[in-house]
């Protein structure tokens, strides 16, 4: 019999509203079989040497290679990602399981601790067994790489829950652990309900599971995962502060700004949600995002994911336009059914308004004004989330001097984000705990075994 809770495991191209491909829901059957050969491929894949499971995953780097392009086709059908942004994140994927594998012998070596009385101890790094991965249809490739290059160089075994609305990128991505020759059951692919989601989590041969999603989809995988006594890795919502105190070119400021914050339509966790700027070059930084915004031709711009979203993302500004706020440009929602949505730039939003409090997921540039340092700092921190944030000024000392007082996972200075593969991604407050990619991304789902020799 099978459980189908929840939404279907569906193709429908946000470009245009269709029905391109329906895919059934496992069978409870389905479910068992997956953890069973999971747990299978666990008893011999951990017994691998690292560096041989090593060439397998630098096997998985090189495909995703190879397979960029149809990889980026499959994203630009399925969640409306420009195809190019698809490629980088293909290479982007190559990138991290290339990392892990040349990385992970050192990563994962035995750590000596200073003993006091006498004797050997050591710390070392070993796997725990299968994993539950709920990844995303934002980066649908980009989420299961940094989730499952590290565990599998740990050898720990993946069950892999993807998004619903991306069930071609989760076969897409299964097939290329199959042909890199990753041991059948290591990798396995689930399209799961709800309930089976539960079902996995509580199973007693599943050791954790890393949920990239919303605020309450984290909440409901933690309270499962705490009473199931299972460790879990979350990556939730943000809504990151893009502080600018001063430049000698707001123009260029703001370009990056406008850029990062309209990458993949928006639709990232980390994005630059909330742009806060000093007053003094308030007026110069709305100017040129909205001079961006009104450049952009009709019918060039990517969709959102589907027309749910896109409804939802307009919904949140028209409340912010009625109580008050400016549009100075875009902020159009197609007639439908597609999920376009014109890229907008906001100002003047108040705590009255949901755009204050609640992450927008789209291409809107929410710009704040005020008027010191300590001001920008209150509004960088006013927020239940605690992603990442970035801070500028042409003096390194004063932009630093902010950016150490941010309460995020991610700080930067005069960057919207150090990002690559060596370094950790994850944050604090309701934007969830754990740590993936750079050294970090190891140190999850092992045991930390201690290991005393006496004299």
């Amino acid at each position: 019999m099978t459980t189908t809770s929840g939404p279907a495991y569906q193709v429908v191209n946000p470009a245009t509203g269709d029905v391109v491909e329906t895919f059934e829901t496992a069978s409870d059957a389905d479910i068992e079989s997956a953890v069973s050969a999971a747990t299978q491929a666990y008893a011999s894949w951990k017994d691998v040497p690292i560096t041989e499971r090593g060439e397998v995953v630098k096997k998985v780097a090189a495909l995703f290679a190879r397979r960029a392009d149809e990889l980026a086709a499959i994203a630009n059908e399925e969640m409306g990602k420009p195809v190019g942004e698809g490629v980088e994140e293909a290479e982007f994927c190559q990138a991290i399981f290339d990392y892990f594998a040349n990385e992970g012998p050192t990563l994962a070596a035995d750590q000596p601790i200073k003993t006091f009385s006498g004797g050997r101890a050591v710390v070392q790094k070993l796997p725990i067994g299968p994993l539950l991965g709920i990844m995303p249809w934002n980066f649908p490739f980009y989420q299961i790489a940094r989730f499952a290059a590290p565990n599998l160089m740990l050898g720990n075994t993946i069950i892999l829950k993807h998004a619903e609305s991306v069930p071609r990128s989760a076969l897409a991505v299964e097939q290329i652990m199959k042909d890199a020759g990753v041991p059948e059951g290591a990798y396995v692919n689930v399209f799961a309900s709800h309930e089976q989601i539960e079902t996995l989590i509580a199973d007693p041969r599943v050791q954790g599971v890393s949920l990239t999603g919303s605020e309450r989809a984290g909440a409901v995988v933690a309270s499962l995962a705490g009473k199931n006594l299972k460790k879990c890795v979350l990556e939730l919502g943000g809504s990151d502060p893009f502080v600018v105190l001063d430049s000698a070119d707001i123009a260029d400021v703001a370009g990056k700004a406008w850029d990062f914050r309209m990458y993949n339509a928006g639709q990232a966790c980390n994005s630059n949600k909330r742009m806060i700027v000093m007053e003094d070059v308030y007026d110069d930084f709305v100017s040129e995002l909205t001079s961006r915004a009104l450049s952009i031709e009709p019918g060039s711009f990517a969709p959102l994911s589907s027309r749910a979203a896109a409804e939802n993302l307009a919904e949140q500004v028209r409340d912010a336009v009625s109580k008050g706020a400016t549009l100075h440009a875009g902020g159009v929602l197609s007639d439908g059914p597609d999920a376009h949505y014109s890229p907008a730039v906001l100002s003047g939003v108040t705590k009255e308004m949901r755009a204050y409090a609640e992450e927008l997921f789209g291409p809107v540039a929410v710009v704040y004004k005020v008027g010191s340092d300590e001001e920008a700092l209150g509004l960088a921190n006013d927020t239940q989330y605690g992603l990442g944030g970035a801070v500028f000024s042409s003096d390194p000392a004063r932009a630093e001097k902010i950016a150490q007082q941010l309460e995020v996972g991610m700080a930067n200075v005069n960057t919207a984000a150090g990002e690559g593969v060596e370094i950790p991604f994850g944050g604090v407050k309701r934007s969830g705990f754990g740590r993936e990619l750079g050294p970090l991304g190891m140190d999850e789902f092992v045991n930390k075994r201690m290991f005393f020799i006496a004299d």
